[in-house]
Order: structure tokens, then sequence, then C-alpha cells
């Protein structure tokens, strides 16, 4: 198994490192949220429980009071029924020896049940009660005769469902992360799919031209000989030269697909000399009698930038390509003007055709592996194009405008000193 060059080692290190940092910050920010949601509910209900205890605090000096003044019974009653029976929270009020004798809104217990087993469930619950809040002391009758009873009280049905509303987000919060995680690990892998499927297709459509024009060569090569008729065949120079070119090209092929995962050596290029090349090489392979496509290449003096000459002629023949093939057959047009940028740090390339344009919905999804406009392509051109300028080669090419008539794709490469700075 071959191994991994050292830029691919150190891109994976660099991606596993983003993702690793990634989730930290995602489990630190749920924490984060979880904390403050916590706090900020616990606060809330503690202000809650002191409200609580105040009212609590007033009610029991209400029944004390009342209870202790020189009033009817049927008053005392009332006292009871429209003070102490509308609080909310659960109440039990104890005689002398700790036993129930009055309760309000305790769950599931109703205030006519007196049995045994109600009344037990009733000395659990007062318990509770004391450990949480602790008892307040009603005391009855006169200086020859007194008792006391103890008023326990418990939290509200609010205070309690509030107790449970943090755990409860901080739940859904994290059954959203695991969908969220469950997700983008599914859509990574969709797409390395996609990414290297795209990738065995690409390689095979760049490497079937030159087999095809070598396959054809041969042809010619038999078809001599089969005329010579067992005699010494001469071969045409102008077959080996073209057989040479193609064999040449299939070289070039491999090496641009080798150098996506190694580090590719940079060298000081004129922009201009290789563009031509490869303009020269398309317009030999253009139909020129009468109304035909048109390439041509307008050219500004630059400085020499930092390229590596076989993924920097990939990216303007997959854009070239991709015009040829935009445009009629009969009067397209495809120019390219190189120049100097107005800030003076990069070399400004322009491709623009006359073709029927790009529509506006997949403007923004061209250079995504996979979309393609096209009805035979697999979407990896553009793709291969802006990660040879932007990762490579420290530019930046976009699409600058497109409607039908007219599509350009602008390019900044930066300039050799500028990349030697970086």
């Amino acid at each position: 198994m071959p191994r991994k060059s050292s830029f691919t080692q150190s891109a994976d290190r660099l991606y596993i490192s983003k993702a690793t940092i990634f989730k930290l910050f995602l489990l630190i920010g749920i924490a984060a949220i979880s904390a403050v949601f916590v706090w900020y509910t616990f606060n809330v209900i503690d202000k809650l429980k002191e409200d609580t205890r105040s009212q609590v605090e007033k009610y029991v000096k209400m029944w004390q009071l009342a209870a202790n003044s020189p009033t009817s019974g049927q008053e005392l009653q009332f006292i009871f029924d429209e003070i102490i029976v509308k609080a909310t929270f659960p109440i039990v009020v104890l005689d002398e020896n700790r036993d129930p004798i009055h309760w309000r809104n305790i769950a599931d217990v109703s205030m006519e049940d007196t049995t045994a087993a109600t009344l037990a469930h009733l000395r659990e619950v007062s318990e509770e009660m004391f450990e949480d809040h602790g008892e307040f002391p009603l005391v009855f009758g006169d200086e020859t005769f007194s008792y006391s009873n103890y008023f326990r009280y418990g939290d509200s049905a609010v205070i309690r469902q509030l107790k449970m509303m943090p755990f409860i987000e901080i739940g859904i919060l994290f059954a959203f992360l695991i969908l969220a995680f469950i997700g983008f690990q599914n859509i990574r892998q969709s797409e390395e799919r996609h990414i290297w499927v795209g990738m065995a297709k690409e390689t095979a459509h760049q490497l079937g031209t030159p087999i095809s024009s070598l396959m054809g060569w041969l042809e010619v090569i038999e078809a001599d000989r089969d005329d010579a008729q067992g005699g010494c065949m001469e071969i045409d120079q102008t077959t080996v030269d073209n057989m040479r070119s193609d064999i040449t090209r299939l070289q070039r092929v491999a090496n641009r697909f080798g150098l996506i995962g190694s580090v590719p050596e940079m060298e000081a290029c004129d922009l201009k000399q290789l563009i031509e090349e490869i303009v020269e090489y398309y317009c030999r392979r253009l139909p020129f009698e009468g109304k035909g496509q048109k390439l041509i290449y307008e050219a500004a003096e630059t400085p020499p930038v930092l390229l590596n000459a076989e993924l920097a002629g990939w990216v303007f023949e997959n854009l070239i390509k991709n015009a040829l093939q935009a445009v009629d057959s009969r009067d397209g047009r495809v120019t390219i003007h190189s120049s100097l940028a107005a800030d003076s740090n990069s070399v400004r390339v322009e491709i623009a055709d006359n073709g029927k344009g790009i529509p506006v919905a997949a403007q923004r999804k061209i250079f995504r592996p996979g979309f393609t406009t096209k009805k035979r392509g697999w979407g990896m051109g553009l793709t291969l194009v802006k990660r040879i300028v932007e990762e490579y080669h420290g530019g930046r090419i976009y699409l600058k405008r497109s409607k039908p008539g007219d599509t350009v794709f602008e390019m900044h490469l930066p300039l050799v000193e500028n990349r030697k700075g970086s």
C-alpha cells in the first residue's frame, strides 16, 4: 500500500485538529449554556422560595392571631378558608404529637381522607417538608393552659416544575447535539464518497482523450502496414510526432493527479507564456472556416507569478474547455484577458464567454464537489480549479457575473514577491 505524502499527512492532522477543536467548542458551548440554564433557573427558584416563606410567615401569624383572639369559631373558619386554604403550596398542620390534623394541596390526598395509610403518608410528607423548610409552631391557649401545633409547608407545583426545567433543556440540547453529529457525519461520508467517485471519473475523462488519440494513430500505422503488403513500411514523421505529443499528455495527466496529494514545487513563471501555450493548443482544434468558435487571448505585460506549471495549466484548460462547451459552435466567443490587478499585488485573469450563462440558482453551487449543470459532467472540474488556485497557489477565483451572452470568471494569482513573503 503506498504511503501518504507528507502534505497529505499534515493535511489529515490539520483536518483532525480542526474537527477536534470544533467538537470541543460545541461541547464547551453546550456545557456553558447548560450551566447558565441551571444557574438562572435555580436563582429564580430561590427567589420564589423566599417569597413563599414570607407568605407562610404571614399565614402563620394570621392563624396564630385568629386562634388566640376572642372571635367565634365561624370567624376563625372564615380566616382559615379565605387565607390559609388559598395557598398554592402544600400545607400540613401537626398536633403536639406531630400527627397530621390539617392538610392542603397534597398530591393525590383528599382533605377528607383520614385513613391510617393516608396519615402515615402525610407523616412522611411532613418530614420531607421539615428537612427542606423547617416548621413554624402554632401556640394556642392562655397563661393557665396552652398547647402547640406545628405548621409545615412544601414547594409549590410551579417550583417543582422549575426544578425539572434545566435538566429537560439540557437533555434537549444534548439530543440535538447527538443528532447534529450523526447528521454531519453522514453528510461528510456522503461527500467523501462522491468526491472519490468524481475523482475516479475525472481521471478516466482526462486519460480518455490521449488514449483515444493513440488508438487512432495505431489504426493509421496498421493501415499503412497493410498497404505496404509485407514490404518495408515507413512511418510518417507527423504520426510519430502526434503520438509523442499524446504520450506526453498522458504523462502530464498522471503528474497532475499525483500533485493533488503532495506539496507541488513552485517556480517563477511567465503567466502570459503559459496561457498562450494552452490557447494555441485549443485553437488548433477549433473550426475557423467562416463563422465558428473564436478563442482570443489579450495579455498585458505582468511580473512573474509563483506557480506550479502543471497544476496552473490544468486550471486554465478546465476553464477554457468549460467556456468552449458553453458557447455555440457557430459563433461562440471565448476571451481571456490577463493584467496586473489594481492593487498591484496580483495578476488578474478573466475568462469570458458569450454562452447561455449559468442559472442564478446554480451560481453559488458551481464550486461544490459533485455539482454540475452538464448532462454528462461529474462536477469535479471547478472543484479542482478552486482548490488548485486557492489552496496551492494562495490565489482567489470566483464567478464575477453570468447571464445569457456574458459569463465571466475572475482569478487573482499573487506575484512572486508576495508569495515568498507570505
